[in-house]
């Protein structure tokens, strides 16, 4: 089967530029797919960071520290953008107008204002494919619920409930990094971090909130700076927000959270769904597990977990019985992206990428819950713009 080649450039070589380096080299875990990533540029303010990838990825030709010298390389087709959100809106709006279709990471602007900035450039060039990171969902379990919701399952929606935790945060001596800081991650703190992941489902599926409550908390208040001394975080740690969904003459409660601090946890994804008709829940802890509750007037209630086959998106050489993890999820949104590249609408399968809209939508949420901290009330969100 012939190829198309999509030549990447990637922006920001941390640890998600790499993740995307070791999909590329994985492609051909992905069967019947007539698309490829090659990743041919890098570029990283600090030039010990592209020196990996020079290293490791055989295609690539070129590295550059000034990114704007990466887009001016006519041989680069798509752009993977992963730096500190401070720097979203001035690097993403250059990216697209250059030209180049961009996959950048959440969540698209360190604020409204910025994400609104970002918007209008897409308006401005509606040639260039622009998606938003969000890997989860791409799980098999994840994608069980995802058609569940489409063939209306779930009856009445008594209440919905998603997040994102992990604990990596929850030692105190753990150095400070940009993350804690308003300058570079922006007042969401952990919202913004990790709530693209939590919205992407419920804003696919078009809940969206009427209103939100929020509980925001800083456990640790300082950390060590890595030079002796003790400084201030200055982000949420964790965040909980109540919201209010009506749609299609329904209106049920919707919980997201999003924790940098929640122990016994690494990096745990989960939605539950329940309903008068039938109920299910998938959560990453359990990978390989989906529980459902199917109902009828007078039946029992009782919770049903099989184990879910490997059985994603994209076809893979990976036989049903082995286990699906967050590598798998990444190449699986890869391909995602990438056949989006190459087919555009007619893409191999329906599930496509976190669309702008969907992260504008979240900068929606996090604004208001940031007012409703503030205030201590809950807080209305207009949708109609």
């Amino acid at each position: 089967m012939s190829k198309k080649t999509i030549r990447f450039g990637v922006i920001g070589c941390g640890l998600m530029g790499k993740e995307f380096a070791s999909a590329a080299a994985r492609w051909c875990h992905l069967t019947n797919v007539d698309f490829e990533p090659k990743i041919v540029a890098v570029c990283d303010a600090n030039s010990a960071a592209t020196q990996w990838f020079q290293d490791n990825i055989a295609s690539v030709e070129a590295a550059y520290t000034d990114y704007k010298e990466l887009l001016a390389n006519p041989s680069v087709d798509a752009i993977y953008c992963a730096v500190p959100h401070n720097l979203h809106a001035q690097i993403y709006i250059d990216i697209i107008e250059s030209g180049k279709h961009l996959l950048g990471e959440k969540p698209f602007g360190i604020d409204q204002e910025a994400n609104r900035r970002i918007s209008e450039a897409i308006i401005k060039h509606p040639n260039v494919i622009v998606r938003c990171s969000s890997e989860f969902p791409f799980y098999p379990g994840a994608q069980q619920i995802f058609q569940w919701v489409q063939e209306n399952k779930f009856g009445t929606i008594i209440e919905v409930e998603a997040g994102f935790w992990h604990s990596s945060d929850l030692d105190p001596t753990k150095v400070i990094n940009w993350k804690r800081r308003i300058a570079t991650n922006g007042e969401y703190g952990c919202m913004g971090d990790l709530g693209m992941h939590v919205l992407h489902l419920p804003m696919r599926y078009g809940w969206k909130p009427k209103s939100v409550r929020a509980l925001l908390t800083k456990v640790v208040p300082e950390r060590p700076d890595g030079k002796g001394n003790m400084v201030p975080c200055e982000t949420w740690d964790n965040a909980i927000l109540a919201c209010d969904v009506e749609m299609e003459g329904q209106q049920f409660p919707m919980i997201l959270s999003t924790k940098r601090i929640a122990p016994g946890n690494a990096n745990t994804w989960f939605i539950r769904i329940t309903g008068t008709d039938f109920s299910a829940e998938f959560t990453t802890k359990n990978p390989k597990q989906v529980a459902s509750l199917p109902y009828t007037p007078g039946g029992n209630q009782a919770w049903h977990v099989v184990d879910a086959p490997y059985k994603s998106a994209y076809g893979t050489i990976t036989g049903g019985i082995f286990e699906f993890g967050f590598s798998d999820s990444i190449l699986q949104m890869w391909a995602a992206f990438c056949d989006e590249l190459a087919h555009g609408k007619e893409t191999q399968q329906p599930f496509y990428c976190a669309t702008p809209e969907e992260a504008a939508g979240s900068h929606k949420v996090f604004t208001a819950a940031l007012e409703s901290n503030r205030t201590g009330q809950t807080i209305s969100i207009d949708w109609r713009e």
